[in-house]
């Protein structure tokens, strides 16, 4: 007899892996797809760091690590914190994971208590949410549209605070949007999170190389909160490694303990041929970061121009990350040729993946009903051919509700 646990049954399906499952699906049976919806960069992990692996298995480093990861690598990511950002962590505080995603789950089920609330800025990566869910905790939910670019206000911040806020979780760059907040605009959240000191920051950075607006700021370098700010980052997306599954969190270090309990009991290390990878990709070589900055910076122009042509689409300009969150609405509450109804961001999405074969992925996911996100994290030609489907697409839903 099937028995699911409450907690599992609670927690909502990644909105982002099942439309890329439709989208495999519809491949399988010979649609020609166009898969926008993945958060991937389709480039091959530079030669380097796969070199790097090859070497780490004939020198046999293919035992347990410690839970924490290789020393190594976390003196390796203490002194890319140092050199690029201006924030000091130890390699005691450094706790390599199996990706930034379980290092985010880590960090939020080993300081989340039932009835703690999380501030979340939306829209906002569809785990976030589902993460404080699994730890019992309660999101607390900002809404900044496109009229914002997608960024709060220490107003609206301010205004949700309560005695039991416990964490905000802040990304920059964003996913979904690409937004990036300014260094001072950060700094006009930290003088509201300067007043309560109970107040966690845990900072999801993992964008933090896909910038196009040529510098970063990240939350741990204003000292009012650097001792109580949590960074997650990881080696997927600034080099290619997402299979690799390597992210990591920079902590306080009694959350950082806390962690590595946490993931001695669960997972135990993340694997040690991927972290002597990651090693490389820190201590290596930096040119394929700038390298492929350019490429995501040319497809960022493409497909905002190619958007902008689309009508009813509202398009803000993203600054880093590779994703497009245009708002749809224009869209919402039309009849297609088939006589369906489109009621929603998501009947939206499956109509365009049905009717144009193109993968986006319905904006409410994200916490924003009446958006879509369209990732261009693939190459030129995908990308005016997919914008070119979505428009001829989106053109009969017009032509159909005149």
């Amino acid at each position: 007899m099937a028995h699911i646990s409450d907690r599992v049954q609670a927690l909502a399906a990644s909105a982002t892996l099942a439309m890329s499952q439709k989208s495999n699906e519809l491949k399988a049976h010979g649609v020609d797809v166009i898969n926008l919806s993945v958060g991937e960069p389709d480039f091959e992990t530079p030669r380097h760091i796969k070199e790097a692996a090859k070497k780490a298995i004939d020198d046999n480093y293919t035992f347990y690590t410690p839970v924490a990861g290789y020393m190594s690598l976390r003196k390796a990511v203490s002194e890319k914190l140092a050199k690029e950002n201006g924030v000091t962590y130890a390699p005691e505080q450094i706790v390599v994971a199996n990706g930034a995603k379980q290092a985010l789950c880590n960090v939020i089920l080993a300081s989340i208590n039932p009835g703690d609330e999380v501030i979340i800025p939306m829209p906002a990566w569809v785990s976030y949410v589902e993460m404080v869910k699994l730890a019992g905790g309660t999101t607390v939910e900002i809404h900044a549209d496109i009229s914002q670019d997608f960024k709060i206000t220490p107003s609206q911040l301010e205004a949700v605070i309560t005695p039991a806020t416990r964490m905000i979780l802040l990304c920059s760059p964003s996913n979904p949007t690409g937004s990036i907040y300014s260094r001072e605009e950060l700094k006009a959240l930290v003088d509201v999170l300067a007043k309560r000191p109970d107040i966690m920051v845990l900072a999801d950075e993992i964008y933090e190389h896909i910038n196009f607006t040529g510098s970063f700021t990240s939350l741990a370098s204003f000292p009012e909160i650097a001792d109580r700010t949590t960074i997650i980052n990881g080696v997927s997306k600034a080099y290619a490694m997402t299979g690799w599954r390597i992210g990591y969190c920079a902590a306080p270090l009694w959350l950082a303990k806390a962690v590595t309990k946490l993931q001695g009991q669960y997972t135990s290390n993340a694997s040690s041929i991927a972290q002597k990878a990651a090693e490389a990709a820190y201590t290596g070589s930096q040119e394929c970061i700038s390298e492929m900055n350019k490429a995501f910076e040319r497809r960022r122009d493409l497909v905002v121009e190619l958007a902008r042509q689309i009508p009813g689409l509202k398009v803000n300009r993203p600054q880093g990350a590779f994703y497009l969150f245009p708002e749809v609405s224009a869209y919402i509450g039309k009849t297609t040729p088939e006589g369906k109804a489109i009621a929603s961001s998501s009947d939206l999405a499956m109509y365009l993946l049905e009717k144009g074969h193109v993968a986006t992925v319905d904006g409410a996911a994200f916490g924003m009903e009446g958006y879509i996100r369209l990732s261009y994290a693939t190459s030129d030609d995908n990308l005016r051919e997919a914008m070119r489907r979505i428009a001829e697409t989106l053109a009969l839903l017009k032509e159909q509700n005149k």
